[in-house]
């Protein structure tokens, strides 16, 4: 074999496999499925929602969340559907690969915030995560003005790095951002 080949990072060191099923005390963590379109599009058709999230147009609608279900179709991140075991999904929570980073983003169904739905199932993926990739470095972030997001990223141990402007599609505009990383070392399970 070649020097170049061997140097090579091979095709599956990018790759985290198929989306687990993960049970927690109160949480079912599943695959997407294209029936999820409709609770998809309720969750982002709400302001308070999308106003935290970079990637998410408004108005959303069911065409927008039949095409992200689509898009995510094996890529070998994970995208995990947040229900109570009922099948009824209320919120989202992935590992995503981006720019040669693992990056944890997730949102909830604004009906329910409040109640540790969100710390629960970030603990359960990030626990797997790292323990399917415990050497690397886990990134997440969120704006300024999210203190619920930031609150759930401090409780798991993320370390804030910097604070930059980033396009929110939803606001359409530039909005303070904090950007937070961790690592197997730091990771506090709740």
């Amino acid at each position: 074999m070649t020097a170049s080949l061997m140097n090579r990072p091979r095709a599956t060191e990018g790759v985290l496999g198929p989306c687990p099923i993960i049970e927690t005390r109160r949480l079912v963590l599943r695959s997407h499925q294209m029936s999820d379109a409709d609770a998809i599009t309720g969750s982002l058709s709400d302001w308070q929602v999308t106003r935290m999230l970079a990637r998410v147009p408004v108005p959303y609608s069911r065409g927008d969340a039949l095409d992200w279900l689509n898009s995510i179709q094996a890529t070998g991140d994970w995208y995990f559907a947040i229900t109570e075991g009922d099948g009824v999904h209320f919120g989202c929570i992935s590992v995503e690969l981006q720019r040669g980073e693992w990056h944890l983003g997730y949102w909830l169904n604004r009906f329910y915030w409040g109640q540790g739905l969100m710390t629960e199932a970030a603990g359960a993926v990030v626990d797997r995560f790292f323990r399917r990739k415990p050497e690397e470095v886990l990134h997440s972030g969120a704006f300024a003005d999210n203190a619920g997001s930031l609150r759930i990223q401090e409780k798991l141990g993320f370390q804030i790095l910097t604070c930059s402007d980033l396009f929110s599609l939803a606001r359409n505009a530039m909005a303070p951002h904090l950007e937070t990383r961790l690592t197997a070392e730091n990771f506090r399970r709740p």
